[in-house]
């Protein structure tokens, strides 16, 4: 029986792609790829600064150099690896077919010049079909009203991230005497947990009809361990799961935590008030976020200089440090001591720019707004661990600031789904707000 022949694709890929993940373009199998010259253009844009959109444009050009060779690119060069396809540059020829996007849309900006590109492509190999793969929306739609194939860049993509992993499970009906024996042994055997429900480093509301307990899945040890409700550095957790992502943050064996939640759940103030809780076990506490532009201009457009200029996206972390500090009276020792952690730079607030490249190790790193990141970057961060460094990422995934992620694509949902039930790791999702009831009813009802 003769094999039916696959159909030939050509996917042209957008600069949002590249600078998503810079080896893209060895992710569509035996399939051919082709790179508008207007994509080549914005990355010569992007080359230049720290930040890893400008590190994923380079790495992407010096990738593109080798492959190239003495070849022209112009010409189907293979890529490497088996089952892997062929790439060129393309230009972005006006009016093929007597379609051209930059007259139909009255503008000659880059998105339609590589619209026209991939309408070039569809009519020099009709018998192709030609996917334009672009990390926005909007140049997606635009190519459809314009009858060119359009799609995300899915690779990394997390499929059900309505029922992503929680870290959390309640199980009712046992036995009154398994909820005594951890209380009164302070752990029992695993096997009160339903196997389908046994995963690392999980986290338990356990019931039976007159009493509960909160209880947590030590891996090392294969016990169910309780977890106890304290408060740690003046801040008392409100709910279980505050109570299992404090657990996790103090627990020395788990490496990596991630804590998800709504705005007002609590989640960079636990994480920092753990850290302050573990101070003499670091040599520093780093407090990073990505700077999402507001409104998406560069901050250039901000007055003063760089400190002045950063201080509007640094403030909610110094906000959650104050409230900290201010659980204690001035003249309190712990009140003193968070004073002087900051003017000794035992304790730093930055951007996450600027400590890219530094060395992690004997490290407490906090990274807050962790769903602002690509899978690439909490790869790269996490890859920079060393010894004695615990990283903590905290976000909420239904709050991205970035066009050209979601909550399916973004970082923190991509390690959640990625490193679930690892002896390393552990994740808990926080469900209940505890910043006020007014928090509460606009997370719930606006």
């Amino acid at each position: 029986m003769a094999k039916t022949k696959k159909e030939k694709k050509i996917f042209v890929l957008d600069t949002s792609v590249i600078i998503y993940d810079h080896n893209s373009i060895n992710c569509f199998q035996e399939h051919d790829v082709a790179i508008p010259i207007t994509v080549l253009e914005e990355l010569d844009n992007f080359k230049k600064g720290n930040d890893i959109k400008n590190f994923e444009a380079r790495e992407f050009i010096r990738f593109l150099d080798s492959i190239s060779g003495s070849n022209l690119l112009q010409e189907w060069i293979p890529l490497n690896g088996p089952r892997s396809g062929n790439m060129k540059v393309v230009m972005n020829t006006h009016g093929a077919g007597g379609v051209n996007a930059e007259k139909i849309f009255d503008d000659r900006k880059a998105d339609h010049k590589i619209i026209n590109a991939a309408i070039s492509l569809q009519h020099e190999y009709p018998e192709a079909k030609v996917i334009l793969v672009t990390k926005d929306i909007n140049l997606r739609l635009k190519a459809k009203s314009l009858n060119v194939m359009a799609e995300d860049y899915t690779t990394g993509k997390i499929k059900d991230v309505d029922n992503l992993y929680t870290g959390s499970t309640i199980i009712e009906d046992l036995k009154p005497e398994v909820i005594n024996e951890i209380y009164e042994k302070g752990s029992c055997d695993t096997s009160v947990i339903p196997k389908d429900e046994l995963r690392n480093n999980h986290y338990y509301i356990l019931k039976s009809v007159k009493s509960s307990v909160l209880a947590h899945h030590n891996s090392a040890e294969h016990r169910i361990e309780h977890v106890e409700k304290k408060p740690i550095y003046g801040i008392k957790p409100r709910n279980a799961e505050q109570t299992f992502a404090i657990h996790a943050i103090l627990d020395p064996a788990i490496k990596l935590v991630s804590v998800q939640g709504v705005a007002g759940t609590g989640k960079t103030l636990l994480a920092l008030a753990s850290a302050l809780e573990q101070r003499k076990n670091f040599k520093q506490i780093y407090l990073a976020r990505p700077i999402v532009p507001l409104s998406n201009k560069d901050i250039g457009y901000l007055p003063g200089d760089i400190k002045s200029k950063l201080n509007p996206y640094m403030e909610p972390l110094f906000d959650n440090l104050k409230f900290i500090q201010n659980q204690f009276h001035e003249t309190d020792q712990d009140y003193q001591r968070i004073t002087d952690m900051v003017n000794k730079e035992k304790l730093v607030i930055t951007p996450l720019a600027y400590i890219r490249g530094r060395s992690l190790s004997n490290i407490f790193f906090i990274v807050d707004e962790a769903q602002n990141l690509t899978p690439h970057e909490v790869k790269t961060i996490i890859s920079r661990a060393g010894e004695n460094t615990k990283i903590v990422f905290t976000g909420d995934i239904y709050q991205i600031d970035t066009p050209y992620l979601d909550s399916q694509s973004n970082g923190l949902s991509y390690i959640i789904d990625r490193l679930k039930d690892h002896p390393l790791y552990s994740h808990i999702t926080l469900q209940k707000g505890e910043r006020s009831e007014l928090a509460n009813l606009a997370n719930e009802l606006l």
